[in-house]
């Protein structure tokens, strides 16, 4: 993650774009008190949101509980799921 001005980033927006891109980077553009932008490539996104979407399944959200009392608990995973 870095951290830009409005200014800087118009100055060279390809360089800043092209880091993104490239580099998997976030580019925060800060735009004065407690505003800003975030920019990020198509993948970082779309990875955000195929998480969020998989978290806010109530089925994924069952079985996370699940699993996370099973750890709490000292109850261990089958050993074909947990050796590699």
């Amino acid at each position: 993650m870095f951290i830009a001005s409005v200014s800087d980033f118009r100055k060279d927006i390809k360089t800043y774009l092209d880091r993104v891109a490239k580099n998997f980077e976030t580019l925060i553009i800060n735009r004065g008190k407690d505003s800003g932008i975030v920019i990020m490539s198509l993948d970082e996104y779309n990875s955000l949101m195929a998480t969020n979407y998989e978290l806010s399944s109530k089925k994924n959200e069952m079985r996370l509980d699940s699993a996370i009392e099973k750890l709490k608990s000292g109850k261990s995973f089958p050993k074909d799921l947990s050796e590699d």
